[in-house]
């Protein structure tokens, strides 16, 4: 495969030359998993492509691809072009996640999903890297323009879409948006007073959630009291862990894909466990730490406050997810139905996610000094 000269003017080649690489190879990693992960996840595979499982296995296969394509596609995006293409997507998506508590499609009392020919979506999964973009563009606009409100239009956004995700409701993901939030006023200078506000707000809303919200309720009492009826997948999943050791029962020979309904997605991390083992395991953590560390790295020195906003919040929110889904599937904390980036099943977790990490691609980048805009 002939390289890439430095000389190369071209958009891949400056784009080869500027692009993380480090971080690029740990996200191909990612999809390389996934990829393996959506052929182990799959029971009873049959060969016939008419068989549910082995059309699950396919579009699985085919969005993780089409993924791959649209993060290099997003990566190749300059900062004008990453605000513009933010702002867009987030009116599409902002417009879409309301369209769901009309007319989305319900599934366990939850409106967050929009039917469509052959598949669903979820508005949200969209929403949140646009919606971090934005709000990342917004605060460092206030100190770039003098007057311009930037801080506080960025908290009314949060705010208006903290309620529409209320309303479906998701409150994974609203803690999820929260948490971009909270860092990214932190990453702007946050005065040590309003951080413990901050704080303090967070737990109050967890605090009512438990009181007032059934299922979260019901999850907060099966993590502390857990039993073989209620808290079945929890134990099942943990339990998977158990049964593959070190180094695993090997591809394709693990059962909890049989009995769990979302081993491939909420729990997909225990079916590494129970096929691949312990180090695997351990392997599939570093690859994701890698991607966080190795970003945060590239944000040290940036001179241009909108990346650091932006690029911070976008790192949170992916190394947050993975957090959410592989501490739930090891009973570390209550589950929650989140999916772990470009390895769980599902076409919008995967298409969202890629853009997500196109767009920080793009802003990690290595910029001339007149590249700032």
């Amino acid at each position: 495969m002939p390289s890439v000269s430095r000389a190369d003017t071209s958009v891949i080649g400056r784009w080869w030359w500027s692009v993380d690489r480090v971080t690029l190879l740990a996200l191909a990693v990612l999809i390389g998993i996934g990829y393996v992960l959506a052929l182990a996840a799959t029971p009873g595979i049959s060969m016939h492509v008419s068989d549910p499982h082995t059309m699950a296995m396919i579009k699985q296969i085919l969005f993780l691809g089409f993924g791959g394509v649209t993060m290099l596609g997003m990566s190749m995006l300059s900062l004008r072009q990453v605000k513009l293409a933010a702002l867009g997507l987030g009116i599409l998506f902002f417009c879409l996640t309301g369209f769901t508590l009309l007319h989305g499609v319900e599934v366990d009392g939850a409106h967050r999903w929009i039917s469509l020919p052959g598949f669903t979506i979820q508005p949200s999964e969209f929403l949140r890297p646009a919606f971090i973009i934005v709000s990342g563009w917004l605060i460092a606009e206030s100190h770039r323009t003098p007057g311009f409100p930037g801080r506080r239009a960025a908290l009314g956004l949060f705010l208006a879409t903290a309620v529409l995700l209320k309303m479906q409701p998701d409150i994974g993901m609203t803690f999820l948006f929260t948490m971009v939030v909270f860092a990214q006023f932190y990453l702007d200078g946050m005065e040590l007073k309003w951080v413990f506000v901050a704080l303090g707000a967070v737990a109050l809303a967890l605090g009512l959630a438990f009181l007032f919200i059934a299922h979260v309720h019901t999850r907060v009492e099966l993590f502390l009291h857990p039993n073989k009826t209620n808290a079945y997948q929890a134990i099942t999943a943990l339990s998977a862990f158990g049964n593959g050791g070190m180094f695993g029962l090997g591809p394709g020979e693990g059962e909890v894909k049989h009995f769990l309904p979302d081993a491939r997605a909420d729990f997909v991390f225990a079916v590494a466990g129970e096929e691949f083992g312990l180090f695997f395991c351990g392997f599939i953590i570093l690859v994701f730490a890698a991607v966080v560390l190795r970003a945060t790295m590239r944000l040290l020195g940036e001179p241009n406050l909108f990346v650091v906003l932006a690029a911070g919040g976008l790192i949170v929110g992916f190394g947050l997810q993975a957090f959410v889904n592989m501490a739930s599937s090891l009973s570390l904390i209550p589950t929650k139905g989140m999916t772990l980036p470009f390895i769980s099943y599902g076409g919008s977790s995967v298409l969202a996610i890629s853009i997500q990490m196109g767009f920080l691609l793009a802003l990690t980048r290595k910029r001339h000094q007149g590249d700032f805009s």
